[in-house]
């Protein structure tokens, strides 16, 4: 009966949250690269502070934010891109996607590969952002759109599979 004892399931449980882990913490670390290199080095810079106080409310570990800072002193080879992408999701709901990679045309096809499986394609420039306003760290939607049942089914998946892309930092909606 194998696979049946307390190891097996323990191993099997903590190889799903460590991989959960890996994801968030490359993602922390590519987002502070990038804000150290936009504040060079300045650990007071208050853009950095904030990406270092996210990471470790994520229970990021100091010695893997202090090597992703290193890392942003002395590589100098790619340059990674802050990238927005706009959409418009299941039901008419405006979609941003917010991205952050060291190739374009990479993101850019995964992301509308995406996008396709659930019937949704890139727009253009300034199609969705109309709909929300920038604050802070993000977007806030300005006006929402009501939903049915079905459409929420398929933009929670769109949303998740988004979101384990590699690349993609953050996705706003506003659906209701």
């Amino acid at each position: 009966m194998s696979g049946h004892n307390k190891w097996s399931q323990i191993k099997r449980q903590k190889g799903v949250s460590d991989a959960k882990k890996s994801k968030m913490f490359s993602k922390f670390g590519r987002l502070l690269v990038i804000e150290a290199k936009k504040a060079g080095g300045n650990l007071s810079s208050p853009s950095l502070k904030a990406v270092i106080d996210r990471a470790k409310a994520a229970n990021m570990p100091n010695d893997t934010i202090d090597r992703a800072l290193k890392k942003a002193s002395t590589d100098k080879s790619a340059a990674m891109d802050s990238i927005t992408y706009e959409s418009y999701g299941p039901g008419g709901c405006a979609i941003i996607i917010e991205a952050l990679t060291d190739n374009r045309n990479k993101a850019a096809q995964e992301i509308k590969f995406i996008l396709s499986k659930y019937g949704a394609s890139l727009a253009g420039i300034g199609a969705a952002t109309w709909a929300f306003k920038k604050v802070g760290t993000g977007w806030e939607a300005q006006t929402t759109v009501p939903l049915e049942d079905a459409d929420i089914a398929t933009l929670e998946k769109l949303v998740d599979e988004l979101e384990e892309n590699d690349e993609v930092q953050e996705v706003f909606t506003n659906a209701e």
